[in-house]
């Protein structure tokens, strides 16, 4: 069993956080591949949206990890979740399933309650989020209010700054939403903290794209 996980931007620490989270969910002897590309994330924020030659590195990433030979794919970047959207067409003709880290993420966020707070640190990732809230609300016959907690400035900067930060912009939602969900996969580690501090349900991404990418590979009849 061969998986191939695609980043945009990492950290030593994401990327020991989304392989944790997939050996919990399909063992020790799964192979990973790991592709990355910082500089599609880096055009996207100049841009502040998705650019075609942006879109284009990111889809032959994927077309790479195709021709490596990988069973399943997770996107980890959400910010350009749109791009593996419309990739899924390739994933279904090449019979590798092309997963999002947050799809799932979102859905459990609608479950979870009428009012979510959407935390990100990146406009790029804030508005790509929301709009895979309100389809998969659709999809699930739910309405939505959302509500943006966006922390500009607070992309890649010292841990417990970012707690903080994060802390100090989520007080100021809180009394306004039923759920916190964090749009960036890096965020993962304030998790626990802000639920223990507002005893609300908080949702990083990586456990649910592990998730996500387990079932992709179960219905292949891999996993």
């Amino acid at each position: 069993m061969k998986a191939g996980i695609v980043y945009t931007s990492s950290t030593p620490e994401l990327i020991e956080l989304v392989n944790r989270e997939i050996e919990k969910n399909l063992g020790k002897d799964a192979e990973i591949l790991t592709y990355q590309d910082a500089s599609i994330l880096a055009e996207v924020r100049e841009a502040g949206y998705v650019t075609a030659k942006a879109a284009a590195r990111l889809t032959t990433m994927f077309m790479q990890a195709i021709s490596d030979d990988v069973d399943a794919i997770l996107n980890v970047c959400s910010s350009v979740g749109e791009v593996a959207d419309a990739a899924r067409e390739i994933g279904l003709y090449t019979g590798v399933p092309i997963v999002r880290i947050d799809e799932e993420m979102c859905r459990e966020a609608v479950r979870k309650g009428r009012r979510i707070g959407v935390l990100a640190t990146l406009p790029t990732t804030l508005e790509p989020t929301k709009n895979t809230i309100r389809r998969v609300a659709g999809e699930m016959g739910r309405q939505v209010q959302l509500i943006d907690g966006l922390i500009d400035g607070a992309f890649g900067i010292e841990q417990e700054c970012f707690r903080n930060m994060m802390a100090e912009r989520a007080s100021q939602i809180i009394d306004r939403i039923d759920v916190i969900l964090l749009c960036q996969g890096s965020m993962a580690y304030v998790e626990e903290y802000l639920q223990e501090m507002f005893h609300k349900p908080v949702l990083s991404s990586p456990r649910f794209g592990a998730i996500a990418l387990r079932k992709a590979l179960e219905e292949k009849g891999i996993c």
